[in-house]
């Protein structure tokens, strides 16, 4: 009796197409923003914001990237964690040359630099895919992490071989550096995320992301029918990874506020990024966002009512939490390959019937 669609007409065909036709849905959203912006800022502490808050958000930035090239175009990545190193470096080079500049600036110019590098490793998609398409970018992901710790340049010959985020601040607040507020690192990273996701949602609504679409279901006919595979690919390669260049940027600057490429960045990183779509929901935008809180939270869990409620050992949660991340990817692609995405989709579909049999 809650969430229905009698009653709630469409005039014009862009209301017809907008993202949440049903009013419930959009009141939902609306109602979300309001309180992430408006409520979350003012409760917020460092626990919450370092354990919780602002790691979603940033990891909710490179689950969309990934999707965006694994979910619709279909190109298979492992290369993900190279690809925030990209990123990370590129924002620590721009943060210490040109100080000046507002860093969220640096952020997105990060993400520029990582477009391109993401194009660059994307070209042999044009000639394989799927396995070996997948060891490619592997390669590129070791290639990127070998390059940022053999050559001294990137991290300005620091004797410890670590980049730390120079303190910078937007508005006279600082965002960046040890004095930063919990809520300014919180609203920081939410601004973005929330314009990128905007982005990201009208492209793959779009003819971009049908072009995309049309490459992941069949490439041959994809092409039959006019679609240019050279353009299409790397177009998703450039995008995928502008948003995990800036996910890595604020990993980096906002998140760790010092790092080390092969700790940070590692293959890890890659494997966690792609089980968050994987469990959220390929070609999803909601899968992206499920994938990443899930991912974030299960770990916090876990150490809150084992560790420090059943005074387990930390290690020992530590596999736990790998043996219910690994049993989920395994449920999934067997029963349900869409993810926690189409769960919520079958939940809102029966609660639009309800109390009818479905």
């Amino acid at each position: 009796m809650l969430y229905r669609e009698a009653g709630d007409f469409k005039t014009t065909y862009a209301k017809d197409s907008q993202t949440f036709p049903i009013k419930a849905d959009r009141m939902a959203y609306f109602a979300l923003l309001a309180v992430a912006f408006g409520v979350v800022p003012f409760l917020i502490n460092d626990y919450w914001a370092n354990a919780v808050f602002v790691p979603f958000l940033i990891y909710a930035i490179a689950a969309i990237g990934l999707n965006i090239l694994t979910g619709y175009c279909g190109q298979v990545s492992l290369g993900t964690g190279g690809f925030m190193a990209v990123g990370a470096y590129a924002c620590y080079k721009l943060m210490t040359a040109f100080p000046e500049v507002p860093v969220l600036l640096h952020v997105l110019l990060a993400g520029g630099v990582t477009a391109g590098v993401g194009v660059l490793f994307g070209l042999p998609s044009l000639r394989i895919k799927g396995f070996y398409l997948a060891v490619a970018t592997l390669a590129a992901q070791f290639f990127l992490v070998w390059l940022f710790n053999k050559v001294p340049w990137f991290y300005n010959y620091s004797a410890s071989g670590q980049i730390t985020a120079p303190e910078r601040s937007m508005f006279g607040i600082a965002v960046t550096g040890a004095n930063t507020p919990a809520w300014a690192k919180y609203l920081f990273c939410l601004v973005i995320l929330v314009a990128l996701a905007w982005l990201a949602r009208n492209l793959t609504r779009g003819m971009v992301g049908r072009k995309w679409m049309a490459i992941r279901d069949m490439d041959i006919a994809a092409e039959i029918i006019g679609v240019n595979p050279l353009t299409t690919k790397l177009s998703a390669f450039a995008i995928s990874s502008f948003f995990i260049g800036v996910s890595g940027a604020l990993f980096f600057a906002v998140y760790l506020g010092a790092a080390e490429v092969g700790e940070a960045f590692g293959i890890q990183k890659s494997f966690l990024i792609l089980f968050m779509i994987i469990i959220g929901g390929l070609g999803s935008m909601f899968g992206s966002f499920a994938g990443a809180a899930f991912l974030v939270l299960l770990p916090v869990f876990l150490k809150n009512v084992l560790v420090g409620g059943l005074g387990w050992p930390t290690d020992l949660a530590a596999h736990i939490e790998l043996m219910i991340v690994g049993g989920l990817i395994i449920t999934f692609l067997i029963l349900e390959p869409h993810g926690l995405a189409q769960l919520w989709r079958v939940a809102k579909e029966k609660l639009r019937l309800w109390p009818f049999p479905h």
